[in-house]
């Protein structure tokens, strides 16, 4: 049983949704950020970044103990533990690659930004904001691109199967599809609706679905 360390955020609903998709035993522990469950000396010893997430796999290579962190790191370790979503042409296993550095950088660290700019920042500044939101539009605007040059080859996700790849992007769409209309962005909205069809999609978003998770 892999214990999942997790908040709400991109970064913890990407490993939530990477345990579910392939399959493995899992328990999520929540890790509420706000009241600072990420600074408790029982969790530093789990991940001393203080960050979100980490899991800690009992079972992990070689059948030793593992902690790891980095949603990124997770989800590629959850699909090569399961040995799922991971695609077997090299090319298309290339452009996962691509597609899954491209949201844990360009697409996240946008997304961040803006957070900070509205929310944290103590003086707003309009046209930093407008900056991070124009950017934002930009990088999904290339991700609305690959996914119509995807459909005309017959292919429903980023780099062709459903894979790694496409669990990185989405909670980054998911929790702001507010901002990323159907009209401007439609084969991105039709990939969300598939997604979110999805029973391990759903069950990975249930710490933002269930906004009355119990809190650690």
């Amino acid at each position: 049983m892999i214990d999942v360390y997790a908040w709400r955020t991109t970064n913890g609903l990407r490993a939530t949704i990477a345990m579910a998709e392939c399959g493995l035993p899992h328990r999520v522990i929540p890790i509420d950020l706000g009241a600072g469950a990420h600074k408790t000396p029982e969790y530093l010893r789990i991940n001393p970044a203080s960050q979100i997430p980490a899991i800690v796999d009992p079972d992990g290579p070689g059948g030793q103990p593992l902690m790891l962190a980095q949603s990124g790191a997770i989800v590629l370790y959850a699909c090569q533990k399961a040995g799922r979503h991971l695609p077997a042409d090299p090319a298309d296993f290339a452009r996962a690659m691509q597609w899954c550095m491209q949201a844990a950088s360009d697409i996240a660290g946008t997304s961040a930004a803006i957070n900070q700019v509205e929310n944290v920042a103590p003086e707003k500044v309009p046209s930093t904001i407008e900056l991070f939101r124009k950017r934002f539009l930009r990088y999904f605007g290339i991700a609305e691109k690959q996914l119509r040059d995807q459909q005309a080859r017959g292919h429903d996700y980023l780099a062709g199967p459903l894979s790694f790849a496409d669990f990185m992007l989405y909670p980054n769409y998911a929790l702001r599809r507010d901002a990323l209309p159907a009209t401007d962005f439609p084969a991105l909205a039709a990939w969300g609706d598939r997604m979110a069809a999805r029973p391990g999609i759903q069950e990975g978003m249930r710490l933002h679905t269930e906004k009355n998770s119990p809190k650690a």
